[in-house]
């Protein structure tokens, strides 16, 4: 497994992202906890999570107190692993999401959310989406706060423009480590952001990167399935899966991105992990570039 870096924590080029072992569709326990183990053995060492990664209203926390599970079954060492979760959102139970960035709420989110982790700070805690009733000043503050607390480690956040992520660094400074936007080969609208984390050293985590390869945990069974792209050209050649491909793609964009692809089986993860041995040429990068919508 390759190594970059959140801040002052090393961890894998690939992580784990946890949301599908929770949600609509979500595998039992025994398959989702399989899921988690075989991430590790495969030296994944970044596992994202988030409060609101339930299905049910009365699930607030489910699959951080799945991954706390799964990790204190672990046979091996898991000191290394970056449990990062969010906060900010809600799910009512009735397949919506929406959205609280209320200093008070936040702070307790955090407390409670390092109570469900089991441990005294949170590694990494993000601030899931801005609240367009609450000014962003006041949301990031509430981070600021639980740093000077010491309820969390660092922070990031999820879901940002370039302003709000200029405006979150001057208040939080060596204390933001993080940003976690919508990225994939379908979807580039966070181009000026990766940007602007690479020029401030930020890690860039994208959620959903394998949009346009593959379906969303969230898009559900009927949901399109991209076929015969460039990536898939390009995967046959190598002899590996498209979606390895995709990551590799991702990873080459920046030295700071660490893709956080979805799985709800071992196979998923176990073949997303082996990304990192994917190496494309200069002509391949191009070829999948110009390949790309817009």
């Amino acid at each position: 497994m390759h190594h970059r870096s959140i801040g002052n924590t090393t961890v894998s080029a690939v992580g784990l992202g946890a949301m599908p072992l929770s949600i609509e569709h979500r595998p039992d326990e025994a398959r989702a906890i399989a899921t988690v183990h075989a991430a590790l053995d495969a030296g994944v060492t970044l596992v994202d999570t988030a409060d609101s990664y339930h299905w049910h209203a009365d699930e607030v926390g489910h699959n951080e107190l799945l991954v706390a599970r799964a990790l204190a079954r672990y046979g091996g060492d898991t000191s290394g692993v970056l449990v990062a979760t969010k906060g900010g959102r809600g799910r009512p139970g009735d397949g919506s999401w929406t959205v609280t960035g209320r200093p008070e709420h936040l702070k307790r989110a955090a407390e409670a959310s390092a109570e469900r982790l089991g441990v005294e700070a949170v590694g990494l805690y993000q601030l899931h989406k801005p609240d367009p009733a609450v000014p962003w000043a006041d949301s990031v503050g509430a981070l600021r706060e639980l740093l000077d607390a010491g309820t969390i480690r660092a922070a990031g956040i999820s879901n940002v423009t370039t302003a709000q992520i200029r405006e979150a660094h001057a208040i939080l400074g060596n204390g933001l480590v993080s940003v976690q936007n919508q990225y994939s080969p379908a979807v580039r609208d966070s181009e000026p952001e990766l940007r602007l984390s690479t020029e401030l050293g930020l890690a860039f985590l994208p959620w959903s990167p394998l949009s346009g390869i593959s379906r969303s945990s969230l898009d559900g069974p009927s949901g399109p399935t991209s076929a015969g792209t460039a990536f898939h050209h390009i995967a046959a050649e190598h002899g590996v899966s498209p979606q390895r491909v995709a990551l590799a793609w991702l990873l080459a964009r920046s030295p700071v991105v660490i893709p956080v692809p979805g799985a709800s089986r071992p196979a998923s993860i176990l073949d997303s992990a082996q990304a990192v041995q994917v190496e494309l040429s200069t002509a391949e990068l191009a070829q999948l570039e110009a390949a790309l919508p817009g």
